[in-house]
């Protein structure tokens, strides 16, 4: 089910709009830099030692594209999974092959929970969790051209099972697998828990300016430009959580736009809603009604 319906220009966000790093609160910032190198074939694109008054952080990616951004903050406690924050970031990969390589090197690892796969139609995807219990999922897109698009302009995404053994004798490579770190992978979307749909809703799609691309029992798919979803939002272990409590866990989600008016034309929406922006002039930074930290700036000004 979806209800994608037509709205002015100024009020979505613009077509190319892509997501960036996401930033984790991590206890043990050497153990998780080299889970997220070992696990995924991420490489260090650059560090920040720890200061009088910032912590140290880590980030790690893809040939030169971050994926990941570890933040060290030893004093917060773990999160909880009935509250609101991060239930995954699915990292997108170019090719099965290059999916079944790194599928292959997180299952190997000995901190890594491996919790399922499954076909949504559009995509093929497993998911684990790390060493702090974040979710990650690994993702590859079919063609869009095959994806089935709704009435309203959705997409059909469902859920079936298929087996992650045949997938891999198929796809895997031992020279995949021993060099992953030169296949291209960025962050397709980013899936968090939320207290319930509609102020979700109100959120993401009437303020951000994403369009509603799915909806299933207690879940909302968004993303611009057509895209299968850049973000999601479900209520299955948080229905009813209200404002997060600082802990480990979800840092910041970040999104790219196209331009600084594409940056502008969200300030507007933004302050029309009434909703607080720390604007630097390059990014808006503010918080969903969870409190999760979203950052929008545009292409190169990071």
């Amino acid at each position: 089910m979806s209800t994608t319906t037509q709205r002015p220009a100024q009020d979505l966000l613009a077509a190319d709009t892509s997501m960036a790093a996401v930033t984790l609160h991590v206890g043990d910032l050497d153990a998780m830099a080299a889970y997220y190198r070992d696990a995924l074939a991420l490489t260090t694109l650059a560090v920040e030692p720890a200061g009088p008054t910032t912590a140290g952080s880590i980030v790690l990616g893809r040939v030169g594209r971050p994926v990941v951004v570890l933040r060290h903050t030893p004093g917060l406690p773990a999160g909880s999974r009935t509250q609101a924050g991060l239930f995954h970031t699915a990292v997108l990969f170019d090719t099965e092959e290059s999916l079944a390589a790194a599928v292959v090197r997180a299952a190997q690892h000995p901190g890594s929970r491996f919790v399922g796969n499954a076909d949504h139609w559009v995509s093929r995807a497993f998911y684990f969790q790390d060493p702090e219990d974040n979710g990650i999922e690994l993702y590859w897109d079919r063609p869009r051209e095959v994806w089935q698009r709704q009435a309203d302009g959705g997409v059909a995404m469902g859920t079936d099972w298929f087996d992650p053994n045949a997938f891999l004798a198929e796809h895997v490579s031992d020279r995949a697998v021993e060099h992953a770190e030169h296949d291209a992978a960025q962050v397709g979307h980013v899936h968090l828990q939320v207290g319930d749909i509609p102020t979700a809703k109100a959120f993401y799609v009437d303020t951000l300016g994403f369009e509603q691309m799915a909806a299933m029992r207690g879940a909302l798919f968004v993303a611009a430009g057509g895209y299968h979803h850049h973000m999601a939002m479900n209520t299955w272990n948080s229905a009813g959580a209200g404002p997060r409590a600082a802990a480990l866990g979800l840092g910041q989600v970040a999104l790219t736009v196209p331009g600084a008016e594409d940056v502008a034309a969200l300030r507007d929406r933004l302050a029309h809603r009434g909703i607080p922006v720390r604007d630097d002039g390059l990014t808006l930074r503010f918080d969903d009604p969870w409190g999760s930290l979203i950052e929008v700036a545009a292409d190169g000004a990071r």
